[in-house]
């Protein structure tokens, strides 16, 4: 027994030793080149990509060749460059450099030169179908940015002016406004003979009515906007695109929580109405491409990872080309994928918790690596699988993330994390700063993270399945998830923490509420109180599809789902962490539930980082911030 004993006990002192601190995890993560954005030339010879702020090109043709450094400065001032769009021909192509200057490259000479100094702030640039001028959406003295950025200090007249983003058209140097001044426009798309515009718009302020825009075309010449499409309420719609022949328009339609992370159907305007191409579907399109007038090749949230396929507008059937655990977009907030012209080469950011981020290019599917910035990473954790559970009649997919150095024989602690939106779903990927919960298999836990009802990827009628019932089914699919997950590994049942940001921070205060299954608990960015929420915040249009109607006139339904009307029942030790300026999800609702939990004698801390908004910025607070969410699940798990 002495000599078991001993040999156990080097066991444990092997493994501690192989097994990093937090400290060593934080520092390597913190060394891990993060790509923001990849695009191929519309003839797949050029691919370009950002890296820390900074701009790539890669000649494809060239095996010899290396990634060159494209700037507009003198390639030592810190400055933001992003935003890389190709001409028609693929002999140029525009950057913006922060958000108010536009610059143009010459691809083989790499001559740089500056088209646009604008006072404001500027987005989505895109060329003219002829390649003879641009166009893009520029907020005039604005700050523009959307929700995730930090809202400026609320002082005197508050809502006084408005800075609507208009389309701007720009020709020979010379740029003028062709939208109308009381209309927000979110998104557009060149019609294919560059007279015309289709766009998704509605009267400002642009952060809060996103959620109620509509549908319009815009003539060039005559600077008539007209209304051709209304969705209803509880139908948001992103990615308006012209069809080549200039016949209809397409685009995303679905019940949609945060602009700019997109999921639902595909709809198509054709003059005479509306059509949704892909009623029934069991997955969510992201992003999508007209590949002839008949054919549209999309990007989709399937089965906890990513899909590519084809749609047949006029018969409606659909084909698979691609699936994968990772998933590929070419639209929305963080676009990762990119299509040639021929519609099958592109260019990729491909991550998964095996391999860190990297770029990748070639025919779809049979990608080569074209960049090895982060070959030097390592992995600290185990293997990673996607399971599937039935929850109330519904199946429901989650991903479980195994600890480093796993085995069979022993029991581990766990942490689940449920992501934001709810309208959004947890995939793969390398960890990241950015409130990423699988590092905690480097410290010797398991990770799971469930897409309850409400997620992206299986479908409209999944996603729309927490409309007014936040915090009930959701969080029967992630308990029964926790069950799911007893049965195929060897969880230590007394030591299961909770977190999430956003609505996951949400999920987190409700949840603690609720059991009493979670040992420790870490809250996001959450909401304590939705009645008093819908007054704090600055985008409340997204509530009333979820909630069926405005807090004045159904305050019972926002009750009913608010932590703080049973914030008597929580023990869970919970921290609580928030930007100082978040407009999705203001600080007072993190200082209440803390306040209501510091009152009632249970173990909690509030932390507000100064600056803030909802997307943390600076690298040090995110990176403190996952100190803190580690050290506080280690001392009291």
């Amino acid at each position: 027994m002495l000599l078991l004993a001993a040999l156990a006990f080097g066991q444990c002192l092997t493994l501690a030793a192989q097994t990093p601190n937090v400290d060593q995890l934080l520092k390597e993560l913190e060394s891990v080149h993060n790509f923001t954005g990849v695009t191929i030339s519309p003839d797949g010879h050029w691919v370009a990509w950002v890296e820390a702020s900074e701009i790539y090109l890669l000649d494809r043709t060239d095996t010899a060749a290396k990634p060159i450094r494209i700037t507009a400065g003198d390639g030592e001032t810190v400055r933001h460059e992003h935003s890389v769009v190709w001409s028609p021909d693929s002999k140029q192509f525009t950057f913006m450099r922060d958000q108010n200057q536009i610059y143009m490259v010459e691809a083989r000479s790499r001559k740089v030169k500056i088209v646009a100094d604008l006072n404001g702030y500027a987005a989505d640039v895109r060329w003219r179908p002829n390649g003879s001028g641009l166009a893009y959406l520029f907020a005039a003295n604005g700050g523009g940015g959307g929700p995730l950025e930090a809202v400026p200090a609320q002082t005197g007249v508050i809502g006084g002016q408005t800075h609507n983003q208009r389309l701007m058209v720009m020709q020979n140097g010379d740029s003028v406004a062709v939208s109308p001044a009381d209309l927000n426009i979110y998104e557009y798309d060149w019609s294919p003979n560059g007279e015309s515009f289709a766009a998704i718009a509605a009267p400002g302020p642009a952060d809060n009515n996103w959620w109620t825009a509509k549908l319009y075309t815009l003539d060039l010449r005559s600077r008539e906007m007209k209304l051709v499409y209304t969705p209803p309420v509880d139908r948001q719609i992103a990615v308006p695109r012209w069809s080549p022949d200039g016949k209809s328009i397409a685009f995303i339609g679905g019940l949609m929580s945060d602009e700019g992370f997109l999921g639902g159907d595909l709809f198509e305007y054709a003059g005479g109405g509306v059509t949704n191409l892909t009623p029934g579907m069991k997955t969510s399109a992201n992003g999508f491409r007209w590949r002839g007038n008949k054919e549209i090749m999309f990007t989709e949230y399937v089965d906890g990872g990513g899909g590519i396929a084809t749609l047949n507008t006029a018969t409606g059937k659909s084909e698979l080309l691609w699936k994968g655990p990772e998933t590929l977009h070419e639209d929305g907030n963080y676009p990762n994928f990119s299509l040639a012209a021929d519609g099958s080469t592109s260019a990729a950011i491909r991550s998964s918790w095996a391999e860190a981020p990297e770029i990748w290019a070639g025919k779809m599917g049979e990608w080569k690596k074209i960049t090895t910035v982060n070959v030097s990473q390592k992995q600290h954790w185990g293997k990673a699988e996607s399971i599937t559970w039935q929850s109330e009649g519904q199946r429901v997919q989650g991903w479980l993330v195994y600890p480093e150095h796993f085995s069979a024989t022993k029991k581990y602690p766990m942490v689940v994390e449920i992501h934001g939106g709810p309208a959004s779903m947890r995939g793969v990927g390398w960890p990241s700063s950015h409130f990423d919960m699988s590092v905690m298999a480097g410290l010797g836990y398991f990770v799971f993270f469930p897409n309850p009802r409400g997620s992206y990827g299986e479908g409209e009628d999944f996603t729309r399945a927490n409309v007014k019932d936040f915090g009930y089914g959701d969080l029967r699919d992630v308990l029964a998830g926790l069950d799911a997950v007893a049965k195929i590994a060897p969880i230590d049942q007394s030591r299961i923490g909770l977190t999430g940001w956003s609505y996951g921070g949400y999920m987190t205060m409700w949840t603690v509420t609720q059991t009493q299954r979670f040992k420790a608990a870490v809250a996001g960015a959450g909401i304590a109180d939705w009645l008093s929420y819908y007054g704090e915040n600055s985008i409340d249009e997204w509530m009333i599809p979820y909630f069926g109607a405005s807090v004045y006139d159904d305050p019972a339904v926002y009750a009913k789902s608010s932590p703080i009307t049973y914030i008597k029942q929580v023990k869970t030790p919970t921290l609580v962490i928030v930007g100082e300026r978040d407009g999705e999800c203001p600080s007072p609702q993190s200082f209440e539930f803390w306040h209501a939990l510091k009152t009632l004698g249970v173990p909690t801390e509030l932390v507000v980082y100064p600056g803030e908004g909802h997307s943390f910025k600076e690298p040090k607070d995110r990176v403190d911030v996952l100190r803190r969410t580690l050290e506080w699940f280690q001392r009291y798990m």
